[in-house]
């Protein structure tokens, strides 16, 4: 290389950080503005308590408690009962929701479907509803006084009560159902449409069936994707706080502290506590965290890493 042209190659060179940065910073700056400063702000308010004179006079002051907000929250009988209902309701979310995905993407991803694009449409819909909209639908649906199906059942003997509290839990749990499972399908079927056509051949051609495709080919391609969505439902399900707070005027088996959400929701803007709310949010940030890395130290257990 010549000096000529060495020259303004290294100018160049010398010109790419200033340029790097310049992409850089916008990034930085928002990602420190609205995702780590919250964070922070909550952890920091969680330390802190509002004092009040005994007599309520004069303004309350400000004082570090460190820990004493989260002992107030741990020790708290129906806090704790929210976190054992969050845990039982991921329980029966997660499952359901990986199943219905994969069974309806691989349903719709199979060779013999029919109007599978219809199909994908029509299942992907309801992720468009916002979750309040989609919560006051399910709601008309679950009072028998505005409920056709309810009536129809009636009508023949079947009574049902989807907001009774031995089952107003899974009635939360199909609205969720109803408003992610086309997404999640969605998911899985671009991952079956990245699968290479020649293996399918290649299978067919040894005389591999539809079960044995699946079993076979399908299914362990797409494993990363099946962890994907089922980490997202697990945080999802943590974040539970809409459809308890729409539904909650419609039945007594959702109280104020139902999920630990509403719970500091409650604590926060009813009882004019926020360092507790904020103390509440931290613990289930952390449940989420544990949960999510739970997770995947078991999918990547024995070096079958999928994420």
């Amino acid at each position: 290389m010549s000096a000529t042209t060495a020259a303004p190659l290294t100018r160049r060179r010398r010109r790419q950080p200033a340029a790097l940065w310049v992409l850089l910073v916008p990034f930085l700056v928002m990602f420190a503005a609205f995702f780590l400063a919250p964070i922070a702000f909550a952890i920091v308010d969680s330390l802190f308590s509002q004092k009040s004179s005994g007599l309520g006079l004069g303004a309350p002051t400000r004082e570090f408690v460190l820990f004493d907000n989260y002992a107030a929250a741990l020790s708290n009988p129906s806090f704790i009962a929210s976190l054992g209902r969050l845990v039982l309701f991921s329980a029966i979310e997660v499952p359901l929701m990986v199943v219905t995905a994969l069974g309806l993407s691989l349903l719709l991803g199979a060779a013999a479907a029919r109007f599978p694009r219809f199909f994908r449409v029509t299942y992907f819909m309801p992720y468009g509803v916002p979750g309040v909209i989609a919560s006051l639908l399910w709601g008309f649906l679950y009072i028998p006084a505005t409920s056709p199906v309810l009536q129809l059942l009636g009508n023949v003997g079947i009574d049902l009560n989807p907001l009774s509290s031995d089952a107003v839990l899974f009635a939360i749990a199909n609205i969720a159902l109803w408003g992610f499972a086309g997404y999640n399908m969605l998911i899985l079927i671009a991952a079956l449409d990245a699968i290479p056509s020649e293996l399918y051949e290649a299978a067919r051609l040894d005389g591999a069936g539809e079960w044995r495709m699946i079993w076979h080919i399908k299914l362990p391609l797409i494993r990363p994707s099946i962890v994907l969505i089922t980490l997202f439902t697990i945080i999802g399900t943590l974040q539970l706080f809409v459809e308890p707070l729409v539904l909650r005027p419609l039945t007594t088996a959702i109280s104020s502290d139902y999920t630990p959400n509403l719970a500091a929701y409650n604590q926060a803007f009813a009882q004019g506590n926020p360092n507790l709310a904020a103390a509440m949010a931290v613990i289930v940030a952390v449940l989420a965290f544990a949960f999510s890395a739970l997770f995947l130290r078991i999918v990547n257990r024995k070096g079958n890493r999928a994420w």
